[in-house]
């Protein structure tokens, strides 16, 4: 099993993958389930024969806790799998959600310290402190992400384990 620079491999920099298989979807479904079923102690996951969840069994739940979600879909009359390591979707859209609502708040607070120094207004004396203030709680935001993912670490090893075990071997050489 070679996988250096094939699909997998590419996890390491990017936690995406896209590769081909020879067996239908709802084939790939099930050889996925008797996989989970196989490894049930160590990861947990719902499966279809168009998604799959995996998650790997831990006593704690952070916020961060990474997943694996496959989607499974034809093209060109081939099963493509998709597959996506990070935290659930809810947990990533609340961060983005934090980036841009301090982003925005920086933005409005530095043009309203600039503005009041080319009119040479003393309005607003406060806007460049409370940019200071949201140009910190970004990067506490990216404190707390990067601190997640570090939690999550172990798992995600487990989770790309869990993806070349019950994935790579069923990939199509073309």
């Amino acid at each position: 099993m070679n996988t250096e620079e094939t699909t997998l491999d590419k996890i390491r920099s990017r936690p995406r993958f896209k590769m081909y298989t020879h067996l239908t979807k709802e084939e790939y479904a099930e050889n996925l389930k008797k996989y989970l079923a196989k490894h049930r102690n160590e990861f947990s996951g719902n499966i279809n024969k168009e998604v799959a969840t995996i998650c790997v069994e831990t006593p704690d739940d952070n916020y961060w806790k990474p997943r694996l979600s496959l989607r499974i879909e034809m093209e060109d009359e081939k099963t493509a799998i998709r597959g996506v390591f990070g935290p659930s979707s809810a947990v990533w859209t609340f961060f983005m959600f934090l980036y841009f609502t301090f982003s925005i708040l920086w933005m409005t607070f530095f043009s309203m310290y600039y503005v009041e120094k080319q009119i040479k207004s003393h309005e607003f004396p406060w806007a460049l402190a409370c940019s200071f203030v949201m140009l910190f709680f970004i990067a506490f935001t990216y404190a707390a992400a990067r601190f997640g993912q570090y939690k999550g670490k172990e798992e995600m090893q487990k989770l790309r384990k869990f993806a070349e075990e019950s994935t790579l071997q069923f990939e199509k050489k073309d």
